[in-house]
Protein backbone atom coordinates (compact mmCIF):
# COMPACT_ATOMS: atom_id res chain seq x y z
CA UNK A 1 0.00 0.00 0.00
CA UNK A 2 2.89 2.33 0.85
CA UNK A 3 6.19 2.49 -0.98
CA UNK A 4 9.25 1.12 0.77
CA UNK A 5 10.74 3.73 3.08
CA UNK A 6 7.55 5.83 3.08
CA UNK A 7 5.96 6.90 6.34
CA UNK A 8 2.26 6.55 6.98
CA UNK A 9 0.64 10.01 7.27
CA UNK A 10 -1.54 8.75 10.13
CA UNK A 11 1.52 7.58 12.05
CA UNK A 12 3.26 10.88 11.36
CA UNK A 13 0.23 12.75 12.68
CA UNK A 14 0.16 10.66 15.84
CA UNK A 15 3.89 11.21 16.43
CA UNK A 16 3.46 14.98 16.04
CA UNK A 17 0.43 14.95 18.37
CA UNK A 18 2.33 12.92 20.99
CA UNK A 19 5.34 15.25 20.70
CA UNK A 20 3.10 18.30 21.11
CA UNK A 21 1.36 16.74 24.11
CA UNK A 22 4.69 15.89 25.76
CA UNK A 23 5.94 19.41 25.07
CA UNK A 24 2.88 20.85 26.81
CA UNK A 25 3.47 18.53 29.78
CA UNK A 26 7.11 19.66 29.93
CA UNK A 27 6.03 23.32 29.85
CA UNK A 28 3.44 22.71 32.57
CA UNK A 29 6.07 21.12 34.84
CA UNK A 30 8.58 23.91 34.18
CA UNK A 31 5.89 26.56 34.78
CA UNK A 32 5.05 24.93 38.12
CA UNK A 33 8.71 25.02 39.17
CA UNK A 34 8.90 28.69 38.14
CA UNK A 35 5.74 29.50 40.12
CA UNK A 36 6.93 27.64 43.24
CA UNK A 37 10.43 29.15 43.16
CA UNK A 38 9.66 32.59 44.71
CA UNK A 39 7.58 30.88 47.43
CA UNK A 40 10.42 28.51 48.28
CA UNK A 41 12.91 31.37 48.17
CA UNK A 42 10.75 33.27 50.65
CA UNK A 43 10.47 30.28 52.97
CA UNK A 44 14.24 29.79 52.78
CA UNK A 45 15.05 33.49 53.14
CA UNK A 46 17.33 32.85 56.12
CA UNK A 47 19.47 30.56 53.97
CA UNK A 48 19.80 33.31 51.33
CA UNK A 49 19.23 30.95 48.42
CA UNK A 50 18.98 32.84 45.08
CA UNK A 51 15.94 31.95 42.98
CA UNK A 52 18.20 30.97 40.09
CA UNK A 53 19.61 28.15 42.23
CA UNK A 54 16.12 26.82 43.04
CA UNK A 55 15.21 26.86 39.33
CA UNK A 56 18.32 24.86 38.42
CA UNK A 57 17.80 22.37 41.27
CA UNK A 58 14.17 22.01 40.20
CA UNK A 59 15.33 21.18 36.68
CA UNK A 60 17.75 18.56 37.99
CA UNK A 61 14.96 17.03 40.07
CA UNK A 62 12.41 16.64 37.25
CA UNK A 63 14.92 16.04 34.44
CA UNK A 64 15.89 12.78 32.70
CA UNK A 65 18.54 11.97 35.30
CA UNK A 66 16.23 12.84 38.20
CA UNK A 67 12.59 11.82 38.38
CA UNK A 68 12.33 11.76 34.58
CA UNK A 69 9.12 13.81 34.46
CA UNK A 70 10.31 16.22 31.74
CA UNK A 71 12.73 16.26 28.80
CA UNK A 72 14.70 19.39 27.83
CA UNK A 73 14.65 18.46 24.12
CA UNK A 74 10.96 19.40 23.93
CA UNK A 75 11.73 22.85 25.32
CA UNK A 76 14.63 23.75 23.02
CA UNK A 77 12.99 26.68 21.22
CA UNK A 78 11.59 28.25 24.40
CA UNK A 79 14.94 27.65 26.15
CA UNK A 80 16.81 29.50 23.39
CA UNK A 81 14.36 32.39 23.62
CA UNK A 82 14.95 32.47 27.38
CA UNK A 83 18.71 32.60 26.78
CA UNK A 84 18.10 35.42 24.30
CA UNK A 85 16.05 37.38 26.84
CA UNK A 86 18.77 36.88 29.46
CA UNK A 87 21.38 38.52 27.24
CA UNK A 88 18.91 41.11 25.91
CA UNK A 89 18.26 42.39 29.44
CA UNK A 90 21.98 42.30 30.25
CA UNK A 91 22.71 44.47 27.22
CA UNK A 92 19.78 46.74 28.06
CA UNK A 93 21.16 47.39 31.55
CA UNK A 94 24.54 48.37 30.16
CA UNK A 95 25.45 52.05 30.30
CA UNK A 96 27.99 52.61 27.53
CA UNK A 97 29.19 55.72 29.34
CA UNK A 98 30.74 53.46 31.99
CA UNK A 99 33.45 52.45 29.54
CA UNK A 100 34.64 56.02 29.23
CA UNK A 101 35.00 56.23 33.00
CA UNK A 102 37.27 54.45 35.46
CA UNK A 103 34.94 51.46 36.10
CA UNK A 104 35.03 50.55 32.41
CA UNK A 105 38.79 50.94 32.05
CA UNK A 106 39.46 48.79 35.11
CA UNK A 107 36.99 46.18 33.90
CA UNK A 108 38.76 45.87 30.54
CA UNK A 109 42.24 45.77 32.10
CA UNK A 110 41.15 43.13 34.60
CA UNK A 111 39.57 41.02 31.86
CA UNK A 112 42.72 41.16 29.70
CA UNK A 113 44.76 39.83 32.63
CA UNK A 114 42.13 37.12 33.11
CA UNK A 115 42.33 36.21 29.41
CA UNK A 116 46.12 35.90 29.60
CA UNK A 117 45.87 33.73 32.71
CA UNK A 118 43.20 31.59 31.04
CA UNK A 119 45.45 30.99 28.02
CA UNK A 120 48.36 29.94 30.25
CA UNK A 121 46.26 27.69 32.50
CA UNK A 122 44.43 26.04 29.59
CA UNK A 123 47.74 25.56 27.77
CA UNK A 124 49.11 23.66 30.78
CA UNK A 125 45.93 21.53 31.00
CA UNK A 126 46.17 20.78 27.28
CA UNK A 127 49.85 19.87 27.56
CA UNK A 128 49.11 17.21 30.20
CA UNK A 129 46.18 15.87 28.21
CA UNK A 130 43.33 17.00 30.48
CA UNK A 131 41.86 19.38 27.90
CA UNK A 132 41.40 18.91 24.14
CA UNK A 133 39.16 21.90 23.33
CA UNK A 134 41.67 24.64 24.11
CA UNK A 135 39.70 27.64 22.84
CA UNK A 136 36.24 26.90 24.37
CA UNK A 137 37.75 26.12 27.78
CA UNK A 138 39.99 29.20 27.74
CA UNK A 139 37.06 31.43 26.84
CA UNK A 140 34.91 29.75 29.49
CA UNK A 141 37.38 30.74 32.22
CA UNK A 142 36.99 34.44 31.33
CA UNK A 143 33.20 34.72 31.50
CA UNK A 144 30.93 36.51 33.95
CA UNK A 145 27.22 35.72 33.93
CA UNK A 146 25.90 39.27 34.16
CA UNK A 147 22.45 38.26 32.91
CA UNK A 148 22.24 35.59 35.60
CA UNK A 149 23.48 37.98 38.29
CA UNK A 150 21.14 40.86 37.46
CA UNK A 151 18.03 39.57 39.27
CA UNK A 152 20.18 38.57 42.26
CA UNK A 153 21.88 41.97 42.39
CA UNK A 154 18.57 43.80 41.96
CA UNK A 155 16.83 41.84 44.70
CA UNK A 156 19.66 42.62 47.12
CA UNK A 157 20.05 46.29 46.05
CA UNK A 158 23.66 45.77 44.98
CA UNK A 159 23.39 47.81 41.77
CA UNK A 160 23.25 51.09 43.65
CA UNK A 161 26.08 53.55 44.22
CA UNK A 162 29.73 53.18 43.32
CA UNK A 163 29.84 49.42 43.74
CA UNK A 164 26.97 49.06 41.29
CA UNK A 165 28.93 50.95 38.62
CA UNK A 166 31.99 48.74 39.04
CA UNK A 167 30.12 45.44 39.04
CA UNK A 168 28.01 46.45 36.03
CA UNK A 169 31.13 47.37 34.04
CA UNK A 170 33.01 44.22 35.10
CA UNK A 171 29.99 42.04 34.38
CA UNK A 172 29.37 43.60 30.98
CA UNK A 173 32.99 43.16 29.92
CA UNK A 174 33.02 39.60 31.27
CA UNK A 175 29.92 38.80 29.28
CA UNK A 176 30.50 40.72 26.04
CA UNK A 177 34.21 40.15 25.31
CA UNK A 178 33.94 36.35 25.65
CA UNK A 179 30.97 36.50 23.24
CA UNK A 180 33.18 38.42 20.80
CA UNK A 181 35.91 35.79 21.27
CA UNK A 182 33.37 33.05 20.49
CA UNK A 183 32.26 34.95 17.38
CA UNK A 184 35.84 35.24 16.12
CA UNK A 185 37.58 32.03 17.18
CA UNK A 186 34.68 29.57 17.19
CA UNK A 187 32.75 30.83 14.18
CA UNK A 188 31.58 28.12 11.77
CA UNK A 189 33.12 30.21 8.97
CA UNK A 190 36.62 30.55 10.42
CA UNK A 191 38.35 33.33 12.36
CA UNK A 192 38.64 35.92 9.56
CA UNK A 193 35.08 35.52 8.33
CA UNK A 194 33.96 35.39 11.95
CA UNK A 195 35.53 38.82 12.51
CA UNK A 196 33.94 40.16 9.33
CA UNK A 197 30.57 38.75 10.40
CA UNK A 198 30.96 40.37 13.81
CA UNK A 199 31.57 43.78 12.22
CA UNK A 200 28.60 43.32 9.87
CA UNK A 201 26.15 42.37 12.60
CA UNK A 202 27.39 45.28 14.74
CA UNK A 203 26.72 47.55 11.75
CA UNK A 204 23.23 46.12 11.33
CA UNK A 205 22.57 46.64 15.02
CA UNK A 206 23.79 50.23 14.66
CA UNK A 207 21.32 50.81 11.83
CA UNK A 208 18.49 49.95 14.20
CA UNK A 209 19.46 52.99 16.30
CA UNK A 210 18.27 55.22 13.46
CA UNK A 211 14.74 53.84 13.65
CA UNK A 212 13.55 56.52 16.11
CA UNK A 213 14.34 59.16 13.47
CA UNK A 214 11.75 57.54 11.21
CA UNK A 215 9.19 58.02 13.96
CA UNK A 216 9.43 61.81 13.70
CA UNK A 217 6.62 61.59 11.22
CA UNK A 218 3.77 62.79 13.42
CA UNK A 219 1.21 60.19 12.37
CA UNK A 220 3.51 57.20 13.06
CA UNK A 221 4.73 58.73 16.32
CA UNK A 222 1.15 59.24 17.45
CA UNK A 223 0.21 55.64 16.62
CA UNK A 224 3.24 54.31 18.51
CA UNK A 225 2.53 56.51 21.51
CA UNK A 226 -1.19 55.68 21.67
CA UNK A 227 -0.60 51.95 21.41
CA UNK A 228 2.28 51.79 23.88
CA UNK A 229 0.10 50.92 26.87
CA UNK A 230 -2.94 49.64 24.96
CA UNK A 231 -3.71 46.13 23.76
CA UNK A 232 -1.51 46.72 20.71
CA UNK A 233 1.62 47.12 22.95
CA UNK A 234 3.46 48.75 20.04
CA UNK A 235 6.87 49.30 21.66
CA UNK A 236 6.97 45.84 23.23
CA UNK A 237 6.12 44.18 19.91
CA UNK A 238 8.83 46.13 18.08
CA UNK A 239 11.31 45.30 20.85
CA UNK A 240 10.63 41.58 20.53
CA UNK A 241 10.97 41.90 16.75
CA UNK A 242 14.36 43.57 17.25
CA UNK A 243 15.47 40.68 19.48
CA UNK A 244 14.43 37.96 17.03
CA UNK A 245 15.75 39.88 14.01
CA UNK A 246 19.24 40.14 15.48
CA UNK A 247 19.10 36.51 16.67
CA UNK A 248 18.32 35.42 13.10
CA UNK A 249 21.02 37.66 11.64
CA UNK A 250 23.61 36.32 14.10
CA UNK A 251 22.65 32.71 13.34
CA UNK A 252 22.79 33.30 9.57
CA UNK A 253 26.27 34.77 9.91
CA UNK A 254 27.41 31.64 11.76
CA UNK A 255 27.67 33.49 15.09
CA UNK A 256 26.27 32.44 18.43
CA UNK A 257 22.78 33.84 19.02
CA UNK A 258 23.83 35.31 22.39
CA UNK A 259 25.81 37.95 20.49
CA UNK A 260 22.67 39.07 18.65
CA UNK A 261 20.69 39.14 21.89
CA UNK A 262 23.29 41.21 23.74
CA UNK A 263 23.60 43.69 20.88
CA UNK A 264 19.81 43.92 20.73
CA UNK A 265 19.79 44.97 24.38
CA UNK A 266 22.51 47.59 23.83
CA UNK A 267 20.70 48.97 20.78
CA UNK A 268 17.35 48.92 22.53
CA UNK A 269 18.52 51.41 25.14
CA UNK A 270 18.93 54.00 22.38
CA UNK A 271 16.29 52.67 20.00
CA UNK A 272 13.23 52.30 22.24
CA UNK A 273 10.67 55.05 21.66
CA UNK A 274 8.19 56.22 24.30
CA UNK A 275 8.29 55.39 28.00
CA UNK A 276 11.61 53.56 28.45
CA UNK A 277 10.99 52.76 32.13
CA UNK A 278 7.60 51.22 31.36
CA UNK A 279 9.16 49.17 28.54
CA UNK A 280 11.82 47.87 30.92
CA UNK A 281 9.10 46.71 33.29
CA UNK A 282 7.32 44.90 30.46
CA UNK A 283 10.52 43.20 29.34
CA UNK A 284 11.16 42.09 32.91
CA UNK A 285 7.64 40.69 33.06
CA UNK A 286 7.98 38.74 29.80
CA UNK A 287 11.57 37.62 30.40
CA UNK A 288 11.70 36.91 34.12
CA UNK A 289 8.02 35.94 34.20
CA UNK A 290 8.40 33.01 31.82
CA UNK A 291 11.21 32.65 29.29
CA UNK A 292 14.26 33.10 31.55
CA UNK A 293 13.02 30.64 34.24
CA UNK A 294 12.53 28.06 31.46
CA UNK A 295 16.18 28.49 30.47
CA UNK A 296 17.45 27.88 34.00
CA UNK A 297 15.16 24.90 34.63
CA UNK A 298 16.17 23.39 31.27
CA UNK A 299 19.84 23.95 32.17
CA UNK A 300 19.31 21.86 35.29
CA UNK A 301 17.45 19.21 33.30
CA UNK A 302 20.30 19.01 30.75
CA UNK A 303 23.06 18.60 33.34
CA UNK A 304 24.93 15.34 32.71
CA UNK A 305 25.09 14.05 36.27
CA UNK A 306 26.52 10.67 35.28
CA UNK A 307 29.58 12.17 33.59
CA UNK A 308 30.11 14.46 36.58
CA UNK A 309 29.80 11.55 39.02
CA UNK A 310 32.38 9.57 37.02
CA UNK A 311 34.92 12.42 37.13
CA UNK A 312 34.00 14.82 39.97
CA UNK A 313 37.54 16.16 40.21
CA UNK A 314 37.12 17.87 36.83
CA UNK A 315 34.10 19.83 38.10
CA UNK A 316 35.96 20.84 41.26
CA UNK A 317 38.97 21.83 39.16
CA UNK A 318 36.95 24.12 36.88
CA UNK A 319 35.13 25.57 39.90
CA UNK A 320 38.45 26.51 41.52
CA UNK A 321 39.80 27.89 38.24
CA UNK A 322 36.78 30.21 37.90
CA UNK A 323 37.66 31.94 41.16
CA UNK A 324 41.43 31.84 40.54
CA UNK A 325 41.47 33.00 36.91
CA UNK A 326 38.40 35.25 36.70
CA UNK A 327 37.85 36.29 40.33
CA UNK A 328 41.26 36.98 41.87
CA UNK A 329 42.25 39.87 39.53
CA UNK A 330 39.42 41.90 41.14
CA UNK A 331 41.35 41.97 44.43
CA UNK A 332 44.27 43.59 42.64
CA UNK A 333 42.63 45.99 40.19
CA UNK A 334 40.04 47.53 42.54
CA UNK A 335 42.30 47.98 45.59
CA UNK A 336 42.33 51.79 45.21
CA UNK A 337 38.62 52.16 44.50
CA UNK A 338 36.75 49.69 46.70
CA UNK A 339 37.15 48.58 50.32
CA UNK A 340 38.24 45.03 51.00
CA UNK A 341 34.72 43.69 51.57
CA UNK A 342 33.48 45.01 48.23
CA UNK A 343 36.57 43.68 46.44
CA UNK A 344 35.76 40.25 47.83
CA UNK A 345 32.20 40.67 46.55
CA UNK A 346 33.59 41.61 43.13
CA UNK A 347 35.81 38.53 43.18
CA UNK A 348 32.93 36.12 43.78
CA UNK A 349 30.46 37.86 41.46
CA UNK A 350 32.81 38.15 38.49
CA UNK A 351 33.72 34.45 38.87
CA UNK A 352 30.07 33.43 38.43
CA UNK A 353 29.34 31.92 35.02
CA UNK A 354 26.73 29.74 33.37
CA UNK A 355 24.82 30.75 30.18
CA UNK A 356 27.85 31.15 27.93
CA UNK A 357 29.38 27.98 29.42
CA UNK A 358 26.35 26.06 28.19
CA UNK A 359 26.89 27.48 24.69
CA UNK A 360 30.65 26.75 24.79
CA UNK A 361 30.07 23.15 25.90
CA UNK A 362 27.60 22.66 23.06
CA UNK A 363 30.05 24.12 20.53
CA UNK A 364 32.83 21.86 21.84
CA UNK A 365 30.67 18.73 21.72
CA UNK A 366 29.27 19.52 18.26
CA UNK A 367 32.76 20.10 16.85
CA UNK A 368 34.06 16.90 18.47
CA UNK A 369 36.93 18.76 20.15
CA UNK A 370 35.64 18.72 23.73
CA UNK A 371 35.56 15.59 25.85
CA UNK A 372 31.99 14.85 27.06
CA UNK A 373 33.22 14.66 30.66
CA UNK A 374 34.86 18.09 30.32
CA UNK A 375 31.70 19.58 28.81
CA UNK A 376 29.62 18.20 31.69
CA UNK A 377 32.18 19.37 34.26
CA UNK A 378 32.38 22.87 32.74
CA UNK A 379 28.61 23.33 32.82
CA UNK A 380 28.39 21.67 36.24
CA UNK A 381 31.03 24.02 37.62
CA UNK A 382 29.06 26.93 36.17
CA UNK A 383 25.91 25.71 37.92
CA UNK A 384 27.86 25.35 41.17
CA UNK A 385 29.31 28.85 40.78
CA UNK A 386 25.78 30.27 40.46
CA UNK A 387 24.78 28.39 43.60
CA UNK A 388 27.78 29.36 45.73
CA UNK A 389 29.48 32.59 44.66
CA UNK A 390 26.50 35.02 44.65
CA UNK A 391 25.36 33.58 48.01
CA UNK A 392 28.75 34.46 49.51
CA UNK A 393 28.62 37.95 47.99
CA UNK A 394 25.10 38.46 49.38
CA UNK A 395 26.25 37.31 52.82
CA UNK A 396 29.09 39.84 52.69
CA UNK A 397 26.64 42.53 51.59
CA UNK A 398 24.21 41.80 54.43
CA UNK A 399 26.96 41.67 57.03
CA UNK A 400 27.86 45.19 55.90
CA UNK A 401 24.35 46.53 56.58
CA UNK A 402 24.74 46.90 60.38
CA UNK A 403 27.95 48.87 59.78
CA UNK A 404 26.07 51.29 57.50
CA UNK A 405 23.32 51.72 60.09
CA UNK A 406 25.85 52.46 62.85
CA UNK A 407 27.67 54.90 60.55
CA UNK A 408 24.41 56.74 59.80
CA UNK A 409 23.58 56.94 63.51
CA UNK A 410 27.00 58.44 64.25
CA UNK A 411 26.65 61.02 61.48
CA UNK A 412 23.18 62.04 62.69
Amino acid sequence: MFKSGATCPVIEGRVVAMSLEQGLVDLAIVSLIAALTPILAGLLSRLRVPQVVILILGGILVGPQGLGWADPSGLELVTNVGLGFLFLLAGYELELGLFRARPGRLAIESWLVTALAAIVVTGVLAAVGLVHAFVPVAIGLTTTALGTLLPILRDNRMLEGRFGEFIMAAGAVGEFLPIVAVAIFLSANGAFLGLVSLVLIAGIALLFTFVPRLLRYNKIAAIMSEGEHATSQTTLRWTIFLLFALLVVAANFGLDVVLGAFLAGVVLRRWAPGDVNALEGKLDAVGYGFFIPVFFVASGMSLDLRSIAEAPARLVGFFILFIAVRGLPALLFYRRDLPRRERLQMMFLTATGLPLLVALAKIGIDSGTMLPENAAALVGAGVLSVMVFPAIAIALNRSRAPELVRSADVES
